[in-house]
């Protein structure tokens, strides 16, 4: 697997894929299970060392190290770490 920030840039530039087919979840203390999961549609940015999400507070900015997965339509094609 590629890490996680390769993979969400080739998502969101490559014309074969279709980036609000990407899901990601993260560490997000306090959320029930310490997890979020979000889709394509509610990224905003992919930053040098973060990825700007649009909440109900407004853009969130995750850390790529809190990721936990990284899918594309179902299928989990990056994991923390990898």
């Amino acid at each position: 697997m590629r890490k996680s920030q390769a993979l969400l840039y080739r998502f969101m530039h490559d014309p074969a894929y279709v980036f609000a087919d990407v899901r990601i979840c993260y560490v997000n203390r306090g959320a029930p299970g310490d997890m979020t999961c979000v889709g394509g549609n509610s990224i905003t940015r992919l930053g040098a060392g973060f990825i700007g999400i649009e909440s109900v507070q407004g853009i969130v900015e995750i850390p790529y190290h809190r990721l936990i997965s990284v899918e594309y339509r179902g299928e989990v094609v990056g994991k923390a770490g990898k």
